[in-house]
This record gives C-alpha cells, sequence and structure tokens, in this order.
C-alpha cells in the first residue's frame, strides 16, 4: 500500500500546515469542525481506516478497539501521553501505537513557571482589579505576594518536563528537590543542583513548591492524595501541569479551603473539563483550561511527528515514535 492509497482519519481539527501536508500524501479524512467525535463516529472510523489520528479527548479503549476493521494497522497519536489509548489492547490485534514525545517538553515548562509565579505574585487577583476598574492607586501593604528565588521547589517526576522545570527554577535562585521512581544520573543531579528524594514523604514535608510532572499510571493515581496532601507546609502551594488524576481534587479543595495549603496552580483536571467548583471560587488557585502544550511551534512540531510516523509506517518500516506497553 502506497502512502497516497493510505487511509487516514483525523479525529479533530489540527494546524491548517499539518492538515494540508496530510492531505498531500496521504488519503486523509479531516475533521469539519474542532469538536471531538462521538464514540459512534469513533467506530465507524476505526472500521474503515488503516491509520486513525487521535488526540488526548479521544478514548482508544479496548471496546473501541474491538470494532477495528481488518486493515487498520496504526493509531498515530497527536500528543505525548497515551493514557487515553489501551495500548496493549491494539497490540494484540496487531495495532501499533506511535505518539510525539519532547515536543511540548520546553512549552509545559514554561506553563509550570507561569502558574507558579501567578500564584506566589497573585497575579490573576491584580488582573481581576484592574479590568474592574477598582484599583485606587499603589499602597505598601497592597496584593503582597512572596518570592521564588531561595524557596524549595519539590519535582514530583524528574523525566524531560521535569528537569526543564528544573533549568529554569534554578536560574530563578530556588532550591531544587525531586522524587522520581528513578534517581537521575549523578552528573546531571549536579548540573541542575537537585537534591533526591527516595521517600515522597518526606520531600513533601520539606518543601515550598510541589510541581507535578509524572505521566498518569495506575501507580500515580491520586498519588497526592488527602493523606500526603496534609503533610505540605500550610505556606505551600501546589503546580499541576501533568495529568489531573495525580491529585485528589475534592482534597486538595478541602485543604485550600481550609488554610492547610497557600494556593494550587492547575493546568489539568481530574475529570477532563469537570472542574470541582470549589475550587474556582477560590482567590488563590489559578485554573487554565490545559494551555501547557498551546504555543503554535508546539502543535506544528506535534503534526511533524505524526507525518513521520505515518510515513514511516507507509515505507514499511515501524514508526520511530513507536510506544511499547509498559515503557512508558
Amino acid at each position: 500500500m502506497t502512502a497516497k492509497t493510505l487511509s487516514v482519519v483525523v479525529t479533530r481539527r489540527l494546524p491548517e500546515p499539518v492538515e494540508t501536508r496530510l492531505k498531500d500524501l496521504f488519503d486523509v479524512t479531516l475533521r469539519d469542525d474542532d469538536t471531538p467525535m462521538t464514540r459512534a463516529e469513533l467506530r465507524a472510523a476505526v472500521a474503515g481506516c488503516n491509520v486513525l489520528v487521535p488526540t488526548v479527548t479521544d478514548q482508544i479503549d479496548a471496546g473501541l478497539l474491538a470494532h477495528a476493521g481488518p486493515d487498520m494497522r496504526l493509531i498515530a497519536n497527536y500528543g505525548a501521553g497515551v493514557d487515553h489509548i489501551d495500548v496493549a489492547s491494539a497490540r494484540q490485534r496487531g495495532i501499533l501505537v506511535s505518539n510525539t514525545p519532547g515536543v511540548v517538553t520546553e512549552d509545559t515548562a514554561d506553563m509550570t513557571m507561569a502558574l507558579m509565579l501567578s500564584v506566589t505574585r497573585r497575579i490573576p487577583e491584580g488582573l481581576a482589579l484592574m479590568q474592574a476598574g477598582k484599583w485606587t492607586g499603589w499602597a505598601p501593604t497592597a496584593l503582597l505576594g512572596g518570592r521564588v528565588g531561595g524557596r524549595r521547589l519539590g519535582i514530583l517526576g524528574m523525566g524531560r518536563i521535569g528537569q526543564a522545570v528544573a533549568r529554569r527554577a534554578k536560574a530563578f535562585g530556588m532550591q531544587i528537590h525531586y522524587h522520581n521512581r528513578r534517581r537521575i544520573r549523578a552528573d546531571l543531579e549536579t548540573e541542575l543542583g537537585a537534591t533526591y528524594w527516595e521517600d515522597l514523604d518526606e520531600m513533601v514535608k520539606r518543601i515550598d513548591i510541589l510541581s507535578i510532572n509524572c505521566p498518569s499510571s495506575p501507580s500515580t493515581f491520586h498519588l497526592m492524595n488527602a493523606r500526603r496532601l496534609s503533610l505540605l507546609k500550610p505556606s505551600a502551594i501546589l503546580i499541576n501541569t501533568s495529568r489531573g488524576e495525580v491529585v485528589d481534587e475534592k482534597a486538595l479543595a478541602r485543604a485550600l479551603r481550609a488554610g492547610a495549603l497557600s494556593g494550587a496552580g492547575l493546568d489539568v483536571f481530574e475529570h477532563g473539563i469537570e472542574v470541582t467548583p470549589a475550587l474556582r471560587d477560590l482567590p488563590n488557585v489559578v485554573l487554565l483550561p490545559h494551555m501547557s502544550s498551546a504555543t503554535e511551534e508546539g502543535r506544528l512540531e506535534m503534526g511533524e511527528k505524526v507525518l513521520i510516523n505515518i510515513k514511516t509506517f507507509a515505507d514499511g518500516h515501524r514508526p520511530p515514535d513507536q510506544v511499547v506497553p509498559g515503557v512508558l
């Protein structure tokens, strides 16, 4: 099968240059509007295509894959995370899965720092005051926040993004601490000035800011539960640009409302677009609509990786970014 006859279905609108290139290379079906496919539309897509290009908003589970046609052979995910795809079930059916790793590292690390500064310096409160026309002038005690320099930053998950956050935080004069499944190389620890904690509880007790940068998995579900949140200092803040399920959102809301935690900055949520209502009303919480990877450069690079993965597959080779169950 040539690349031009390869049937490709894309589940969401992608940047125009990416869609144009897909049309040039493959027999592609693009989305007319920027809404997620319904379950029925996804079933029809997997039944008739050779390659599916889903995003994080699509649940590609075993039930859906049961409807896959005999000629479906690749799921070329537009995004790095694949917790919305049952990779093991796909593999059992002879369907390869690829993703776009490394593309959003810098963008996500930038947003982590932006949230950190937004919470510590009370930027949204100042913005709201200005937009409402209620600012009456400078005052010595107005909107006092805190410095990030000198604070202890605890990074939960020291992969690509965690390391990028550490580099930025080091430049801000922060002390870097981290917990990871595996300790990073000694030379990298030295470069980042990072202190490793094998025991997450012990790290959490001692830090001022916690940045969550670990993937979603059964072992990380509610890793920051009510008990572990209670170990944080009352002056500490929590930043999550990873996966919402890592944090028990209701427990977080209770801690914030009780003053057991100073603040939080969240770009991801436990139940997708359904945000725990109690979080919306708190002035010390900054909520963003999953914007960490939302740069033009990043989205174009993601598209380029998707194109390369599909083209390599069409040429009879394994995609360079193939996902192997149990490796991520």
